[in-house]
């Protein structure tokens, strides 16, 4: 079974210093773009974080200070990363949650705009999750049947991520065969942005989902409390969060002078 796409769609997988969005950097990224026709294009690139790796997370996926002290800097890459992304959905292994709101991060850092406005985003292992319960490695051998080789190497982990979703599709009858429906099983929640501090509610209201304005909407609290806006812009809170409450704050600006 091949992807049912109306446009292209980009799987990829970030190694990283760490886990902390707002503070941690990208040391690798595999991007596998596969188009409406089936054809497929990658490329991976190491990338110089300009900061230290923690031994702890070299560990992990095997990247060394060392190995990436020559590399490019995000900031030399993103022009090709974000020439290889532009206008395409999105697909990743727990990418939701982590990979597309680091790279958007990233993105943002070095005043490359992003977000998600015309795309899509589909996390393989929420639908695995929901499935099977599993991990990665474990998922690669139920589904495909194979043992994942160099597991926590992005260009590795990006095409078992790839091929699980395709056999998520032959086995489960339920899953439609379209990127909308998989991006939307494969979210918890919809969310205003991408850590989840902002969430839509039933109506389509954004609430803040932390603090003491949980559950409020963004829009009273703004209104009641304009300082707050003030102090989230300059704590430790995600680029792409700000983004949105800067949107959000610049609509109800304008809601008010149109009045």
């Amino acid at each position: 079974m091949e992807l049912n796409l109306q446009k292209p769609i980009v799987f990829f997988d970030l190694e990283t210093t760490g886990i902390n969005i707002a503070k941690d950097r990208i040391v690798e990224i595999a991007i596998l773009k596969v188009h409406p026709n089936g054809n497929k294009n990658s490329n991976t690139w190491l990338v110089n974080p300009e900061m230290e790796i923690p031994k702890e997370a070299s560990d992990i996926h095997g990247i060394t200070n060392e190995r990436v002290v020559t590399e490019p800097t995000f900031k030399e890459l993103a022009a090709d990363i974000n020439a290889m992304i532009k206008g395409c959905d999105l697909a990743g292994f727990n990418s939701n949650r982590f990979d597309i709101p680091l790279l958007a991060e990233e993105l943002l850092r070095v005043g490359v705009d992003f977000d998600m406005k015309n795309r899509v985003a589909i996390d393989v292992q929420v639908i695995f999750h929901k499935k099977e319960q599993r991990t990665l490695g474990a998922g690669y051998q139920f589904y495909c049947g194979k043992t994942l080789e160099n597991a926590h190497s992005a260009a590795a982990d990006t095409l078992a991520t790839y091929e699980i979703l395709l056999e998520q599709l032959n086995r489960y009858e339920d899953l439609e065969n379209n990127v909308k429906s998989l991006s939307a099983y494969s979210s918890h929640h919809k969310r205003a942005d991408f850590a989840g501090f902002l969430i839509f509610d039933e109506e389509g209201e954004v609430l803040f989902s932390f603090g003491k304005y949980k559950g409020r909407k963004v829009t009273t609290v703004l209104e009641e409390n304009p300082g707050y806006y003030a102090w989230i812009q300059n704590a430790e809170f995600p680029l792409y969060t700000k983004k949105v409450l800067t949107q959000i704050k610049l609509r109800g600006l304008n809601t008010q002078l149109n009045k």
